[in-house]
Formats: structure tokens, C-alpha cells, sequence
């Protein structure tokens, strides 16, 4: 059989997973094979629908807006919360000096990613709306760029490019998205995996893991292996791998509260198309699973 896994090349334990050889030494033991699909993480729950894919992972949103499109996911497993790993920038001077200010401003950001999740709850906690008090588009390569030239008011940088535009000194943190959400990376499957092949769920966190480890114990390889396929340099790489957690958990209480919260959120402003249960997509015997598939890779002699 071939397990076949999507890489959303913004999620750091499934990109250095797909490069490293250890899923499929590991499956091979159970006489399988992998396949790896790119894909966005925008398409990864369509693409588990249809059997395309078996496991993928991306941030917090897109499985929030799986479940209101009625796919039937499960969680099988979350990092441990990113707290350095995106945040919104100003210009450095601009007269934007808090969130609220953003009413009737422009934002650049990867829509239907956790950076939605992110500024619809910057803007809520000051009693605005990400559907109706800001403008909210879609970023690009050139987003960093019309931050500068004035053309968009805010931006929401991540990973590398958030390294190299706060190495430059031109922008403003106006909001750490540590202080507001666990901005997880969320791994899951499709339902009839969970129920007919935990064991191969299992396997493929004890992976995800020894991914994690090799990453966190090999930093600057790491940085090495991403700037070389995605570009950026070295260094910013290093400085943001270096401040992810590395670490996976199983699907807690913590955390479906967690993504409940992102889900009222993201209905009331519009972005989801209806309210969801958050609750429904955990799968109980995956959470199992996953604590054991995370206590084998913590002591491997037993």
C-alpha cells in the first residue's frame, strides 16, 4: 500500500519530513511505501476528501473552514504553541500606533491561514470585525515591498520574511501573534483512516517527531535545505526555525477550546459560512494514538 501525505511547504514538520527518508524507513517495516503531494494548505482538506491524500497538516484555520465546508476530518495531532513565529507590521512610521487603528485600513495577509485566525481576533478583542471594519487582501511576494511604498497599510509577516523585514528596521510590531492565539501547526486525516488505520496514524507522528527532533538538533542544515528550495537567506531561515517549538502533542481540551474560540470568531465576522463544533473532529481513539506514537519516540529502547 502507498500512504500518500500532503506537504503544505509552510508547515515546518511535514516540509522536513518529506525530505529526511524517516517515514519511509519506518513504513517500510510494514511493507508500504509514501507519496508526497505539495500542496497548499488551502487545498489540503479538499484534497483528503477526495482521496488524494491520506494525512496532511497546516496551520489553525483551514480545518475550521474544512469542517463549515462539511468535510470529515479529524485532528490526529498540534504542535506545541509557536509564539515567535508571525506577528502584523506597520511601517515604522506609520500613524496606525494600535490594532484599532486599523478600521478602514488595508491588510495584506494569507487569507484562509492562521493568520486569519490571528487578525479576526487582534480586531475582536477591540471590538471590531475582520469582515466589515478592515480590508483584508491577499499577500503576495511583493506584500513586504508595498508595506513600505505606502500602497497597503499593515502586513502579517512569518517565518524567514518576518526575520528579514525586522533585520532591515523599516517596520512595527503592532501585534505578536503569540499574545493572542497558540498559532499551532494541526495535523489530521480523514475520518475512515482514523477508524480502519490508527496504527498508521501512529506511525506517521512517530515521523512528524523524529522529524522535529532532527530539525531542532540541526538547525543550521535546516535553514540550509529551505532557503536553497524557497528562497531567503540562511540566516533568517535559522533565526526562525531556531524559534519553533519542535515539540508535537496530542489533541487536548486546551487546544479544541482553543480552536473553538478561532471558529465563533471567524463565523461571526463573517468569514466562516456557518458555525462549527469544533468538538466533532476530535477522535478519541487518535488522541491515544498520538500519546503513544509521541512516548515511543521519547524512549525508543521501549
Amino acid at each position: 500500500m502507498t500512504v500518500n501525505i500532503g506537504v503544505h511547504q509552510a508547515n515546518p514538520s511535514l516540509y522536513h519530513l518529506s525530505r529526511l527518508g524517516l517515514l519511509e524507513e519506518i513504513l517500510a517495516e510494514q511493507g508500504e511505501t509514501v507519496a508526497w503531494h505539495r500542496i497548499g494548505g488551502l487545498d489540503t482538506a479538499a484534497a483528503l476528501a477526495d482521496g488524494i491524500i491520506d494525512f496532511g497538516g497546516t496551520g489553525s484555520t483551514p480545518p475550521l473552514s474544512a469542517q463549515a465546508a462539511g468535510y470529515d476530518l479529524v485532528y490526529a495531532a498540534v504542535s506545541a504553541p509557536r509564539p515567535g513565529h508571525g506577528a502584523l507590521l506597520v511601517r515604522a512610521d506609520s500613524d496606525i500606533t494600535s490594532v484599532t487603528d486599523l478600521k478602514g485600513r488595508s491588510v495584506h495577509l494569507a487569507i484562509g491561514s492562521w493568520q486569519t485566525h490571528f487578525v479576526a481576533k487582534a480586531l475582536a478583542r477591540q471590538g471590531l470585525s475582520y469582515g466589515a471594519d478592515i480590508t483584508a487582501e491577499r499577500s503576495a511576494a511583493g506584500s513586504y515591498a508595498a508595506l513600505l511604498d505606502g500602497r497597503i497599510d499593515a502586513w502579517v509577516g512569518q517565518g524567514a520574511e518576518l526575520s528579514a523585514a525586522r533585520r532591515e528596521g523599516r517596520v512595527r510590531t503592532l501585534a505578536e501573534a503569540g499574545d493572542l492565539i497558540a498559532d499551532r501547526s494541526v495535523f489530521f486525516t480523514r475520518r475512515d483512516v482514523a477508524d480502519t488505520r490508527p496504527d498508521l496514524v501512529g506511525l506517521i507522528i512517530r515521523a512528524l517527531q523524529a522529524a522535529d527532533t532532527w530539525a531542532a538538533g540541526h538547525l543550521d542544515e535546516a535553514a540550509g535545505i529551505a532557503a536553497a528550495d524557497q528562497g531567503g537567506t540562511a540566516a533568517d531561515w535559522r533565526e526562525a526555525l531556531a524559534a519553533l517549538p519542535w515539540r508535537l502533542e496530542p489533541a487536548s481540551d486546551a487546544f479544541v477550546a482553543e480552536q473553538q474560540e478561532a471558529a465563533d470568531i471567524l463565523a461571526e465576522a463573517g468569514f466562516l459560512p456557518r458555525p462549527v463544533t469544533v468538538a466533532d473532529a476530535r477522535h478519541p481513539g487518535l488522541d491515544a494514538v498520538a500519546a503513544q506514537a509521541l512516548a515511543a519516540h521519547a524512549s525508543p529502547e521501549k
